[in-house]
């Protein structure tokens, strides 16, 4: 007998993205729409929760509707809801739960909470339709810097995390000081290419020699106290060597952390996810390591490396599939562990 196709409808609004997407037993996107608010948001030079939050009320019906249409399927075909409901911003994720739980409850439909770092380590999956599990996935977005290995699916063993300041957050607080403004990611990174890795010494924080934890707080004092120098001796400060010379320290600790985690695990596969996946260096000094180690690096398109509903959709067909149900008492969850229910 043919295998009934799995529909999911995921939606995400953890942050400033309103997203949702229909996605076919797990890796095929039917549809992925993404409304974003970076525009808005640059305006006062990062997130504002309460702006954010009431935007998503704004778009997320029609996120939705467009998200069904694209993909040629009404609620009543879809199978089950996926919805982020941690980590993020409570009241920005409190519009998207909210809009699940009425869906899942008008439609009669098993609603699925979704962790959204398991959202972004599950977005590897949708282009690469051979990538399974183990392997180590280095998570590195505005919020988070984990390192994790996934044993299966839905298994996360977190091996390091932040100690201060994600990746993410660093880039866009460096990005602020040197005049780039937001996001600071993307801005950096392209002026990175025109600058000099090696001009300045910044600091490589590597912690303790048996941590795989990141720190990047030291390094964006660092910066600041360059600035600050430079312009107190009347010197000249050349953005792009600061981009290039932040970035090269930032990408060294990542890929060295990453990949003698591999190793000490005996894993053949190192995937990247979230928003700073989408970098170039940190793509091509993964890349380059990996080679060399003879590793396979799975890096999802930059589109599925921002927040999006896709994603989300992917990881909640593999907890549908394991009978993971939830009931509309399910809360968000702002602190939300990876591994938690």
């Amino acid at each position: 007998m043919e295998q009934k196709d799995i529909l999911i409808l995921g939606i995400e609004s953890s942050c400033d993205e309103t997203a949702a997407s229909v996605v076919k037993n797990g890796r095929e996107v039917l549809s992925n729409i993404i409304s974003s608010q970076i525009a808005l948001h640059t305006l006062y030079g990062g997130v504002v929760p309460e702006i954010a939050s009431r935007k998503h009320v704004e778009n997320i019906d029609y996120v939705i509707d467009e998200a069904l249409q694209q993909a040629g399927v009404t609620l009543d075909e879809i199978d089950a809801i996926g919805v982020t409901y941690g980590p993020g911003l409570v009241g920005a994720l409190l519009v998207g739960l909210a809009e699940a739980k009425a869906l899942a409850f008008a439609a009669g439909k098993p609603l699925i909470g979704v962790h959204h770092i398991e959202g972004h380590i599950s977005a590897n999956y949708i282009e690469n339709k051979d990538f399974v599990p183990p392997y180590m996935a280095l998570v590195v977005s505005g919020g988070h810097s984990h390192l994790v290995y996934v044993s299966d699916y839905g298994k996360y063993e977190i091996l390091g995390r932040t100690r201060d300041d994600a990746a993410g957050e660093a880039y866009d607080k460096v990005a602020r000081v040197i005049g780039m403004g937001y996001p600071g990611g993307p801005k950096i990174d392209a002026a990175a290419k025109k600058g000099n890795p090696k001009a300045i010494a910044f600091p490589r924080v590597y912690l303790e020699e048996d941590s795989y934890d990141f720190s990047f707080s030291g390094l964006k004092s660092a910066v600041l106290n360059y600035v600050n120098k430079q312009n107190m001796m009347g010197q000249p400060i050349v953005p792009e060597d600061v981009a290039a010379s932040f970035q090269a320290a930032v990408v060294e600790v990542l890929v060295h952390k990453t990949i003698k985690a591999a190793k000490e695990r005996g894993v053949k596969q190192i995937a990247l996810a979230g928003g700073v996946a989408s970098n170039s260096a940190l793509r091509t000094a993964m890349k380059e390591a990996c080679d060399k180690i003879g590793c396979t690096l799975s890096v999802p398109s930059p589109i599925l490396c921002t927040d999006n509903g896709a994603m989300i959709g992917c990881a909640a067909y593999y907890e549908y599939i394991q009978g993971v149900r939830d009931d509309l008492s399910l809360n968000a969850n702002p602190n939300l562990k990876l591994g938690e229910r």
